[in-house]
């Protein structure tokens, strides 16, 4: 539970260092901005899985991305996902979860791996985004989980 509570921790302190690092290059940059709002839209679709909700509303990928819409949606994220981790148990950490995908196929798949897929996943796509401010002369944020755990130390 704590690797769980931990990566999730850094999911939070990631996203927000990155959401600086957009901010301080302009906060214009189309490629970044798409990108961040898919990684927020996916947080927000896997969140909405695990309350066993149907996700099929959320668009995952749009080209009119805005800063100030991801920032309120990675605010809500933040929220939902600290929340949740505190409140489940490692014994429900291998229950599975029923849901539809975005094309509507059913899945069944632990809570476990949401959630690390959930850290992965936006891992990835962070690394892409600090590509893209770098690519457009900006600065990108140093994100990697030993920084995180150095300063939370």
């Amino acid at each position: 539970m704590q690797t769980i509570k931990r990566m999730i921790d850094h999911q939070v302190w990631a996203n927000r260092q990155l959401l600086t690092a957009v901010r301080e290059s302009g906060g214009d940059n189309p490629g970044a901005l798409r990108l961040f709002r898919h990684l927020a839209i996916a947080e927000q679709v896997w969140m909405t899985r695990l309350n066993g909700k149907s996700s099929a509303h959320l668009q995952i990928w749009t080209d009119n991305a805005e800063l100030a819409s991801i920032e309120e949606l990675l605010a809500e994220n933040e929220r939902s996902y600290l929340a949740y981790v505190e409140a489940i148990t490692e014994e429900r950490l291998d229950d599975n979860v029923t849901y539809a995908n975005q094309s509507g196929t059913l899945f069944h798949t632990s809570i476990r791996d949401i959630l690390t897929h959930v850290a992965l996943h936006g891992q990835y796509h962070r690394g892409q985004i600090n590509r893209a401010l770098r690519e457009a002369s900006g600065e990108p944020a140093a994100l990697d989980f030993i920084l995180f755990s150095r300063l939370s130390e």
